[in-house]
C-alpha cells in the first residue's frame, strides 16, 4: 500500500501514542505530538491525512473520535526502518560495562519517524539495569536511545550516558560548582545516592537522552 511521507509521518505518530504510551488518541492530541516533535503541522491538514488513512483502513475512530490502530498485513514500508547499535548494559545504579563502536554486532530495528530531528548515524541504544531512573520512566531492562554527544559540551540538567574509567551509567548531569561534576539518580528507591566527580577525572559523556523504549512493548 502506498503512502505519501506525510501519511507515513502520521501513522507512526499514531503508533507511538498507541502502543509505546498506552494512548487512543483524538486528532488534536496527534497534531499536539507531532508539534512537540518539531513538526509544522495545522490540525485541519491532520485531520485531513487522518480521514485518508481511515478510508485506507488502517486506523478507525469511535464515535468520540479516538483513533485505533487497524492491523493490516499489506502495510509495511522497509525504507522508513533503520537500525542502530544495541550497546552492552549500562547501569541505573553502579556503573556497568560499556560497549564503544567496534564491539557491537547487535542491532535494533526502529522507526525513523520516531526521531523526526535527529540523525540516525548519531543515535544508539544500551539495555537499562537497575531502578535509580525510573521516575524517568526508565525501567529495569528497558531499551534507552541515546544520541552520540561527540562535539557537545552543554550537558547541564539532561541525562546522560557517561562512562567513568569504562563502566558507564545513565543518570542526570549537574555542574555543582567548584569543579565537582553531580551525576544523579532520579528513583522511587532511596538507596540510590548521586555520584560526585571532579573536573580532572576521566569521565566520558557517550550520548544524550532521546527516548526510552520498554520492555513490555517489544517483543523478545
Amino acid at each position: 500500500m502506498q503512502l505519501t511521507a506525510k501519511q507515513k509521518n502520521i501513522l507512526e505518530s499514531i503508533r507511538e501514542l498507541t502502543m509505546q504510551k498506552g494512548e487512543k488518541p483524538t486528532s488534536y492530541r496527534v497534531c499536539k505530538h507531532l508539534v512537540s516533535q518539531g513538526a509544522k503541522e495545522s490540525m485541519k491538514s491532520v485531520m485531513q491525512v487522518i480521514e485518508s488513512l481511515e478510508k485506507k483502513e488502517l486506523i478507525t475512530r469511535d464515535d468520540k473520535k479516538k483513533i485505533y490502530l487497524v492491523e493490516n498485513d499489506s502495510y509495511g514500508d522497509a525504507q522508513n526502518v533503520m537500525s542502530i547499535p544495541l550497546y552492552g548494559l549500562a547501569s541505573c545504579g553502579e556503573a556497568l560495562a560499556y560497549a564503544d563502536d567496534n564491539s557491537t554486532d547487535d542491532f535494533l530495528q526502529l522507526s525513523r519517524s520516531l526521531f523526526h530531528r535527529a540523525e540516525p548515524e548519531k543515535l544508539f541504544a544500551v539495555k537499562a539495569l537497575g531502578d535509580s531512573m525510573n521516575k524517568e520512566g526508565i525501567g529495569d531492562g528497558d531499551y534507552v536511545i541515546f544520541e552520540k554527544a561527540e562535539g557537545q559540551n552543554d550537558f547541564e540538567g539532561k541525562i546522560v550516558v557517561a562512562v567513568i574509567n569504562g563502566m558507564a551509567t545513565i543518570k542526570r548531569y549537574k555542574n555543582m560548582g567548584k569543579g565537582i561534576i553531580g551525576l544523579f539518580p532520579h528513583s522511587t528507591n532511596e538507596t540510590h545516592h548521586p555520584i560526585y566527580l571532579s573536573e580532572v577525572d576521566v569521565i566520558f559523556v557517550a550520548g544524550i537522552f532521546k527516548k526510552v523504549l520498554p520492555v513490555k512493548f517489544i517483543s523478545l
